[in-house]
């Protein structure tokens, strides 16, 4: 068993080789707190949640830190704008981050540090990279000085006379594209004291102290939006390495969720926020339409694509409803299938490894049609195990407490149904066939499936 991963350093699929046997250690780049989250930002940390699912699902033992960056440029603006307090605005929209990641299954990371905690650390690290002579201070800032790391800009491929940065409207430069670890204060912006003078961090040293302090000199992912690329992880590599730290030996970057073809983000206006789609959408459909194409392939998004995946799943869960209403609770196999297994060892194939979970769906099926009751408890025995993985069990403790807004149409849908359906039973019970007959018909036409079972007639949602 090898799971192997598209390194971005590297420009392909590599085996993954732990540092330390048998545990793995991740850093995944999280939320800038300055907005409540979209469904954009949630993906990364969907994408990144079934790869610790899938290593934990392998037998490792698991770090996962994810940060919070709560003191930010659009952080203060939005302070300025609203005339509240920097920290009140960090610390709200923290909240409406984690609201998200658990509304939508994410297990909790095993650190979740904030930026602001660790000025420390950055002052030390800053300390080091000056005295190495990768970085200095001018007129109370402190830049890296790009020109003196030589390994600048492999990650993105990039060469350095052609690279163009803003001066972020900094003074004292030796090199524009140098990049600012410390700003100065300002008039009403927070600061904190160092050697320097008063001011606050850059974004890109925060990352870089912080995966010092959780994971060492070395670990073995560090995860991310494709959009982090440069000049995020560019400057976090800089700073980490010119300073003497090994840093990540594997860098895996998720796609982003468009809508008509552009980058979803607020400085757009087409974000789409989480907290509203969790009221119009059963959270476990948003994880399955989030969670299940490739985490490197781009989802472009519309209501069309989440009713095919609301669909999609309803097939799912009907299986998994039929066979626990016919032979009662079902515990998750021990293994997945080997096919499924192969799809998410191979850079974490969801879409193959869904295959496999819907071929397995349609034999609990055909296996429930002709009363093979073993066959069918099997059967679910292994979808529930691959769903597990996926975050998207249905039976599982997480999800049973649904109420959302998705549920409670649900139940709304199904007594609508029921009656509809009580009429069809009136009409076969008066032989009326043909009326029968066109009641079916016209539900089917609604995109409703109708099984008659022992237990009488039930509904489901059809293919689309």
């Amino acid at each position: 068993m090898t799971i192997r991963l598209y390194d971005t350093s590297a420009r392909q699929i590599r085996d993954f080789s732990p540092l330390k046997p048998g545990c793995v250690s991740i850093y995944l780049c999280g939320a800038t707190v300055q907005a409540p989250p979209h469904i954009g930002h949630i993906r990364s940390g969907l994408n990144f949640d079934i790869m610790r699912r899938w290593f934990e699902y392998r037998g490792y033992d698991v770090t996962f830190v994810r940060n919070v960056t709560d003191i930010d440029d659009k952080i203060i603006v939005k302070s300025a704008e609203q005339g509240r307090p920097w920290w009140a605005i960090g610390y709200e929209n923290e909240r409406a981050f984690n609201d998200g990641y658990h509304a939508l299954g994410c297990l909790p990371p095993s650190y979740e540090p904030r930026a602001t905690g660790h000025i420390t650390e950055m002052v030390e690290m800053m300390r080091g990279l000056i005295e190495r002579g990768h970085a200095y201070e001018a007129d109370g800032n402190v830049y890296f000085d790009v020109r003196s790391f030589p390994g600048y800009l492999q990650l993105s491929n990039q060469d350095i006379d052609d690279l163009r940065q803003p001066d972020e409207g900094a003074s004292g430069k030796r090199d524009p594209r140098d990049f600012a670890m410390w700003k100065a204060t300002k008039p009403g912006e927070p600061d904190w004291e160092t050697p320097w003078g008063r001011g606050r961090p850059g974004w890109h040293l925060e990352c870089s102290a912080m995966a010092h302090k959780y994971l060492g000199t070395a670990f073995d992912i560090h995860g991310g939006g494709l959009d982090l690329v440069f000049p995020h992880h560019e400057n976090e590599i800089a700073q980490a390495k010119a300073y003497g730290d090994d840093f990540a030996r594997y860098w895996v970057h998720n796609a982003w969720v468009t809508m008509s073809g552009e980058k979803m983000s607020k400085s757009l206006g087409n974000s789409v926020l989480v907290s509203e789609m969790v009221k119009r959408w059963r959270p476990i459909v948003l994880r399955y339409y989030l969670g299940t194409p490739h985490y490197r392939s781009m989802i472009e998004y519309s209501e069309e694509a989440l009713r095919e995946a609301e669909s999609a799943f309803a097939r799912i869960e009907g299986f998994v409803q039929r066979v626990v209403e016919k032979a009662g609770a079902v515990e998750p196999a021990a293994e997945v299938p080997l096919a499924f297994a192969e799809a998410m060892d191979d850079d974490l194939g969801v879409p193959q490894a869904l295959a496999v979970v819907h071929t397995t769906v349609r034999q609990g099926n055909s296996a429930l049609a002709a009363d093979d009751k073993e066959a069918a408890v099997a059967r679910l025995a292994e979808v529930r195990a691959m769903l597990g993985v996926l975050g998207l069990d249905p039976l599982d403790a997480h999800w049973a407490g649904e109420s959302d807004r998705g549920a409670d149409l649900h139940g709304v849908v199904d007594s609508l149904v029921r009656l509809v359906l009580d009429q069809r039973e009136a009409a076969r019970a008066r032989k009326d066939w043909t009326t029968a007959d066109a009641i079916r018909d016209q539900l089917s036409q609604s995109g409703l499936v109708i099984e008659d079972s022992p237990q009488g007639p039930r509904w489901s949602l059809g293919p689309r």
